[in-house]
């Protein structure tokens, strides 16, 4: 798929503002997309948007077709009738410059389950039919969710051994204890769905497209690999003899210890990766782009002995990436993929990127380091790619700048012309200025934020994903200095001259 020359802005719906104790999908979240409109930008790229758990990375999810309760916005269950406005007081005290999931998923989940029990003699036609269109993904994951939680929230792993095989006898007499719960979680998945696609349509038709992200590998406790172990390598008792991760790299000297169970890609490609198909499909059905992470894990992957505690000790094992490709080609003729490519990338990867003609990712804050033959640098880069100043996984530039070698400062001042004063709005200048089809900056970039907005550090297990804007942080030059860029560099989609009317207007308080 072609892509149009266009920009945008990397934030996750978490990281919305509002009162709730983490961002939603409801005015703000509308707010949001009116402010990239103004600001000329025609992306918004978040990140993976399923139920989180353990960590509360949008990485490690408990399905890879559910979406996140935590984003429902309570405010419109009150709308409807389902709760009551006293049952919004307790998030008041929670803080909005960050997300604090302690008491935060406490509070969320009992204001679902009073709504769901509300609503739970209501009959809902619409949920009737979300439920029978989902049933191939819907009923494995509510059956999940439920039994998870009456064991007390342990991994499936470690379930009473009939739980854990799914054997017929113990799945119907759970679930004939365990139904209310089940039809909760549909119910939940019902609200999700209904709030991410009203403001999906609101964003598109208003020339806002949403990329979205596919890891390439699932949770190992998740409804995925419970309902399909016979898809992964796991042992006997259901755990993996195998795990997904990098080795040493850029961001970690001991690599990063992932812990995902690894496919059995054999088991996969004998029916033509039919999961694989039904997975982007549903991703497809919430976005627009699709970001495919760690790509190169297509090409090979780095597997790691289950009992290693680090990801030094491991092997690079080749996948099947061209034979799912052009599956999932087939499936989807104009295929809307950005493939990651960051990391150790060798020819095979490059070859298979660039045979399903698939745009890679630059990173601006890798450029710098080398020498002027830097594949990361601007005047390196073909048309057909993406061009970030830095990812979720980077510290954000003004941190990063203030403690790169000296060396690398130096290149910097050098390559931009430009001495120390906000290198974070220059990276965004020169990200929207190359000849990348694709520029997108985090938001923190935008608004030249330091270390403590960092969205995540890899390796680091707590801590992470908590990060959110208020619009107290957005300068009111923010959104027409962003639109002066995009027309300038063409990424608005209007291919004239640069509009500049709006400037005295907009540009004073």
């Amino acid at each position: 798929m072609a892509f149009e020359r266009s920009s945008g802005i990397l934030l996750h719906p978490t990281s919305l503002p509002g009162a709730g104790g983490i961002g939603v999908l409801g005015s703000e979240a509308r707010s949001w997309v009116d402010f990239l409109v103004s600001a000329g930008q025609r992306l918004w790229q978040v990140m993976p948007l399923g139920p989180t758990g353990y960590g509360d990375s949008p990485y490690q999810c408990f399905s890879a077709f559910a979406g996140n309760p935590y984003l429902i916005d309570l405010s419109e269950l009150v709308a409807e009738g389902w709760l009551e406005e006293h049952d919004l007081a307790p998030f008041a005290a929670l803080p909005r410059d960050r997300v604090d999931f302690g008491p935060l998923i406490g509070l969320k989940l009992a204001a679902l389950t009073r709504a769901a029990e509300a609503a739970a003699e209501a009959v809902d036609e619409r949920f009737d039919e979300f439920v029978a269109a989902n049933a191939d993904w819907l009923e494995d994951y509510a059956r999940f969710m439920a039994i998870k939680e009456s064991v007390g929230g342990g991994s499936w792993s470690d379930w009473p051994s009939a739980l854990r095989r799914r054997e017929p006898s113990a799945m119907a007499q759970a679930l004939a204890d365990l139904q209310p719960a089940v039809r909760r979680h549909k119910l939940w998945q019902y609200w999700f769905f209904r709030q991410w696609q009203a403001l999906r349509v609101y964003a598109n038709e208003r020339g806002v497209s949403i990329v979205g992200d596919v890891p390439i590998f699932v949770s190992l406790d998740s409804a995925d690999t419970w309902a399909n172990p016979e898809l992964f390598h796991f042992d006997e008792p259901g755990k993996p003899s195998v795990v997904a991760g990098v080795p040493p790299d850029y961001f970690s000297s001991t690599g990063q210890r992932w812990g995902n169970p690894l496919y059995r890609w054999a088991a996969m490609r004998s029916d033509g990766f039919a999961w694989w198909i039904k997975r982007m499909r549903a991703t497809l059905a919430l976005v627009d782009i699709v970001r495919v992470d760690h790509f190169r894990g297509f090409a090979a992957y780095w597997e790691i002995p289950a009992g290693e505690p680090t990801a030094v000790k491991g092997r690079w094992v080749q996948a099947p990436g061209s034979e799912l490709f052009a599956a999932l080609s087939a499936a989807f003729p104009e295929l809307p993929v950005i493939a990651e490519d960051l990391g150790v990338i060798t020819p095979d990867v490059e070859a298979l990127r660039d045979g399903f003609g698939l745009p890679g990712m630059k990173v601006l804050q890798f450029a710098f380091g080398g020498g002027s033959d830097d594949p990361y640098l601007p005047h390196n880069y073909g048309k057909n790619c993406v061009v970030y100043s830095g990812t979720h996984d980077n510290d954000t530039t003004a941190a990063w700048y203030d403690k790169a070698p000296e060396v690398e400062r130096d290149y910097v001042r050098r390559y931009l012309a430009r001495g120390d004063d906000n290198i974070a709005w220059e990276f965004v200048r020169l990200a929207l200025a190359s000849v990348a089809d694709t520029a997108i900056v985090p938001l923190q970039d935008v608004l030249g934020l330091g270390g403590e907005s960092r969205m995540n550090t890899p390796g680091r297990a707590a801590g992470n994903w908590t990060w959110r804007f208020t619009w107290e942080m957005v300068p009111y030059w923010v959104a027409p200095q962003l639109r002066e860029l995009a027309d300038a560099y063409g990424r608005t989609g209007g291919g004239g001259p640069v509009d500049t009317a709006y400037r005295q207007s907009t540009l004073e308080p």
